[in-house]
């Protein structure tokens, strides 16, 4: 091995380190070029996407989904970045989660990070959620994303976490995210009293085996 071998192979390693931290973090995080390009996302910042997988997002510009408050944020960070400054920036915005289509409110924090070996900087965007308020049009039973009605109906039917993943094409982290996420939303802990719920607000059908999500539930384009 020589010496110009050994820090590219320790960026890699540490890149992997790295996507395997970003997974298991439950806060919204995505990396992006300047212009707001996502180039990584974990899957918490996929599930306010309404995406099943976080690969869906690479490619996608931050400002399909999300709304600024105000364009003088985005301006004093242009701003910063032509100046060569790394201090960290607040955005207040606004965005449509998912397919529920619930109303949320919140803040990125975005902080430039001088990219090795390019000497253009990347940003790392960190979505701080505020609010959250049902959207329009209310519905009388429960509503989950496709994702989470796919991993409640693997989970009803006695499927393993790693099961649920590979089954979804998730890691365990992000069916974990989405587990922990709607017990916390349905204020019910365990597996089984979150199966119990689904089947109580009628997410999931009824009298299928295996367990399948009710109709109507999941919209389609």
């Amino acid at each position: 091995m020589t010496d110009e071998q050994t820090p590219v192979e320790d960026l890699g390693a540490w890149r992997n380190h790295f996507l395997t931290l970003l997974d298991r973090i439950p806060l919204p995080i995505a990396v992006c070029s300047i212009d707001g390009e996502v180039h990584v996302a974990n899957p918490a910042m996929a599930a306010e996407w309404g995406s099943t997988t976080p690969g869906r997002l690479r490619g996608r510009s931050l400002r399909e989904l999300f709304t600024p408050r105000s364009e003088e944020q985005i301006d004093r960070l242009v701003r910063a970045l032509r100046a060569g400054r790394t201090s960290r920036y607040p955005i207040e915005v606004t965005w449509r989660a998912g397919k529920d289509g619930a109303e949320r409110e919140g803040e990125f924090t975005i902080d430039p990070i001088m990219a090795v070996p390019s000497p253009a900087p990347v940003l790392l965007a960190m979505l701080y959620v505020r609010d959250e308020r049902p959207g329009p049009p209310p519905s009388p039973r429960g509503s989950v994303s496709e994702a989470q009605a796919r991993i409640l109906a693997l989970a009803a039917s006695g499927a393993t976490t790693a099961a649920i993943g590979k089954a979804l094409g998730l890691t365990v982290d992000g069916v974990n995210y989405h587990l922990a996420r709607l017990s916390q939303r349905w204020r019910v802990q365990g597996r089984t009293a979150l199966v119990a719920k689904a089947y109580a607000l009628g997410v999931l059908s009824p009298g299928h085996w295996p367990p399948v999500p009710a109709e109507g539930v999941i919209a389609r384009p």
